[in-house]
């Protein structure tokens, strides 16, 4: 399996970093929670929204690889925008799920970037009884600006339906780079708003675990840059910090979880890209990048010494994704057991 990245992909990946580094403004104690100039731009200028999305549908029709380079970036930059939700979760949903009136009918809308979506039902998942959806579903993240939610039900099919359908509570969380809320519905479901194709949550789920590794491992690695950059500017005893054998041992080993991060997100993304279930790739990278990114960011508090620790710095916001992110879609402890109940059957 080639894991060199092909021109194209670079020129992609260069170009999301460039823009994120220039226009990520990193000002996550906002109100609204979310940067819309940064979504318009990203999302819909540059195209990237509809990465995924086949080309029929207005979109660009490219790889999971080449979208795991690019949600490395968002990852990177702690991009304050649902773009994980709307190009990866719903995308994913609609495709595994939906029909192809149903797909033509959503994903050009998501593919311009004038639809942002969210998924709900990732924890606590709302009923759906005849075509009546009822209850609530939690940590819904950038719930509180979705134009289109994608609901998991208790019975199994998707729903998709307008954010005008439901009520959108914005809760305190620890992460605010990923804001969540709670999603209340109560509403009649019609048959075009039904996602039946079985399979197809276990499915999004798989993905969105192989590319949220992707996003992780992204974090990890600009923990680790901001880190080195910090070693050899910082002088102490007369010399730059970075001279010193112990802080040289711990970058080191926040390189080598970077790479073995970084490897593990392109197995699962050139897994998905190929035939046949992704899910024990996904799984393995999703646990593997949580672990990683944990120990890179508090290495990186550790290694700034005391301005890792205030609230200026930007080291804890990486900490706190670090420390949702490895919740998020899936504990660590999850995976770990789908991977032994898939490779071990006494374990299932």
């Amino acid at each position: 399996m080639d894991f060199a990245p092909d021109e194209d992909r670079r020129l992609i990946q260069e170009t999301a970093r460039g823009y994120l580094t220039d226009h990520a403004a990193h000002d996550f104690d906002a109100p609204e929670g979310w940067d819309a100039a940064l979504w318009a731009g990203f999302a819909g200028e540059l195209g990237f929204a509809g990465l995924m999305v086949p080309e029929r549908f207005g979109g660009l029709g490219l790889d999971a690889r080449t979208m795991a380079a690019v949600i490395a970036e968002t990852g990177r930059m702690l991009a304050p925008i649902p773009f994980f939700e709307t190009a990866v979760l719903a995308v994913h949903a609609i495709l595994a799920g939906g029909s192809e009136a149903q797909q033509a009918a959503l994903l050009p809308g998501i593919a311009s970037g004038d639809v942002r979506a969210s998924f709900a039902g990732t924890a606590r998942r709302p009923s759906l009884q005849g075509r009546r959806l009822t209850g609530d579903a939690d940590f819904v993240s950038f719930g509180h600006v979705a134009q289109l939610f994608v609901v998991a039900t208790r019975e199994g099919p998707l729903v998709v339906l307008p954010a005008e359908a439901a009520r959108v509570t914005r809760v305190a969380n620890l992460d605010v780079t990923r804001p969540l809320s709670t999603v209340h519905f109560d509403c009649a479901i019609a048959d075009d708003q039904l996602l039946t194709t079985p399979g197809a949550f276990e499915h999004t789920m798989a993905v969105a675990a192989g590319l949220l590794a992707a996003e992780q491992a992204g974090g990890a690695r600009h923990c680790l840059e901001m880190t080195a950059d910090y070693a050899r500017q910082r002088v102490q005893f007369g010399r730059p910090i970075g001279s010193f054998q112990a802080v040289k041992h711990m970058l080191a080993d926040m390189m080598v979880s970077v790479e073995a991060a970084h490897s593990a997100a392109l197995l699962a993304a050139s897994v998905i890209d190929g035939e046949g279930d992704p899910a024990e790739a996904c799984s393995i990278a999703r646990a593997w990048c949580s672990d990683e990114y944990l120990h890179c960011a508090g290495q990186a508090i550790q290694l700034h010494g005391g301005i890792g620790f205030t609230w200026e710095h930007p080291a804890h916001r990486y900490f706190k994704r670090a420390r949702s992110s490895a919740s998020w879609l899936g504990a660590p402890a999850d995976h770990r057991e789908r991977i032994a109940a898939r490779i071990i059957p006494e374990a299932a």
